[in-house]
């Protein structure tokens, strides 16, 4: 399903972005994709997390999407739009596209199988849900839309998420709206930064616990220290994951 009005918003000025060549910030990081700006964070539009998975078993939850995520779904939705494909379509094509792109990806899988996940959801391995069993999978971000400081991938910190009202706000009203139309899925956040934010919508009533796989690292290559804290978090993630199965 898609959850905003917003791709129509932008159509045409999609449809104007150049053919055939890669994209480049100063094509995408304009004002004619911007949603809104607040102090240094400035968050522009992104096709790829208007899709939603309402059936999805494992939900893999981000900061923000940054700029090789969006530079891959714009690109995308372009070759979507030349084929004339369904808002729809459109969407998800570009999510599929563009969840944890590049090597992002290929750190995740490697540590959710690791993890053990594949054995949880009976499939050959967690690279094959990006892949023939993208069905299991919903991937999204406390910030739906892509918020960078100057044409930096925002972190979480300067200005600190949890403590700017806007950003804080946004993440939230995000996290309750995709959250509420999901059916009990096993919820992975990753890195502390995202954590945080989902232990206040657990104050606030949006969360469920104990659905939740708490203490796995962001898997971004910026992360140098995403190994140590997934090993040292492994056996307390792997004893949840039982918990949450055997809870069905």
């Amino acid at each position: 399903m898609i959850l905003s009005s917003k791709f129509e918003s932008y159509t045409e000025a999609m449809r104007a972005l150049p053919a055939h060549t890669s994209l480049t910030k100063a094509q995408l990081l304009t004002e004619e994709f911007l949603i809104e700006r607040c102090g240094p964070a400035d968050m522009y539009y992104a096709p790829h997390n208007e899709y939603m998975n309402r059936s999805a078993q494992v939900v893999i939850i981000g900061l923000t999407p940054g700029w090789t995520q969006m530079k891959a779904a714009f690109e995308e939705a372009r070759r979507g739009l030349e084929l004339g494909l369904t808002q729809e379509a459109i969407s998800k094509a570009a999510k599929e596209e563009a969840s944890f792109a590049g090597t992002m990806r290929h750190n995740l899988t490697g540590m959710l199988n690791t993890l053990g996940l594949h054995h949880y959801l009976g499939i050959p391995s967690c690279g094959e849900l990006f892949l023939g069993h993208r069905n299991l999978l919903h991937t999204t971000s406390l910030l739906r839309y892509p918020v960078f400081i100057g044409e930096k991938n925002y972190t979480g910190s300067n200005p600190d998420l949890l403590t700017t009202a806007f950003l804080r706000e946004r993440a939230l009203a995000f996290l309750a709206e995709e959250l509420s139309l999901l059916d009990r899925p096993l919820i992975i956040p990753l890195g502390k930064k995202v954590e945080g934010v989902m232990h206040l919508a657990r104050k606030e009533g949006i969360l469920d616990p104990a659905r939740c796989l708490w203490g796995f690292p962001h898997p971004s290559g910026a992360n140098g220290h995403r190994l140590k804290q997934f090993n040292a978090n492994l056996e307390e993630m792997r004893r949840r994951l039982r918990e949450i199965g055997g809870a069905g």
